[in-house]
């Protein structure tokens, strides 16, 4: 098995070293791309706050036992920041709610933000109702930014299976949101 090489390796060893600056570094970097990953996939920032700060703790947790060249440190991490989603969202099915949950407009004024934030809210809408691993693709390349290639290896699929995923998820978002933007072809 060939060795992976990882950025982070370093920051990862200095964070297992326990070094203060190093643990700074870490959540500096990897704590808002948890974040972001945790609300596109849960729609509740109470909770993708609490799933991120959960995996920031485990890879704190963590950076002492971890060994080099397995996989890279930001794939497991993604990992683990999934399943706590995955987690949730489970519990979510299993105590259904007469209504959802009222969510303060967070647009910087009524005026302005209104549009932004209702297709902003549509668009989330969208993408919380496609099923699980279309979400997870979708996320992962469109929010998260990893390439297709590290998506499908975190998700466990084939290249080809992931842009399966992708294209059945990008046709239900466009077909969700097609009066936002009649004949917009890119989501």
């Amino acid at each position: 098995m060939a060795l992976i090489a990882d950025p982070d390796e370093d920051l990862v060893r200095r964070v297992g070293q326990g070094d203060p600056a190093a643990i700074q570094t870490m959540v500096a970097r990897k704590l808002p791309r948890m974040l972001a990953l945790a609300q596109r996939m849960l729609g509740d920032a109470a909770e993708a706050e609490d799933v991120a700060q959960d995996a920031m703790l485990r890879a704190w947790k963590q950076a002492p036992r971890w060994t080099p060249g397995q996989a890279k440190f930001d794939t497991w991490l993604h990992r683990v920041a999934l399943n706590l989603c995955y987690d949730r969202l489970r519990r979510r099915r299993e105590v259904p709610t007469d209504a959802p949950p009222d969510r303060p407009d967070d647009g910087p004024s009524p005026d302005r933000g209104l549009m932004a934030a209702d297709v902003g809210a549509r668009v989330n809408a969208a993408l919380t109702r496609l099923p699980d691993r279309q979400r997870e693709a979708v996320v992962l390349c469109h929010y998260q930014e990893l390439t297709n290639i590290e998506a499908a290896a975190l998700m466990s699929v084939s290249v080809d299976a992931l842009e399966s995923l992708l294209s059945r998820g990008r046709r239900a978002l466009r077909q969700a949101l097609a009066d936002i933007r009649p004949g917009a072809e890119g989501v």
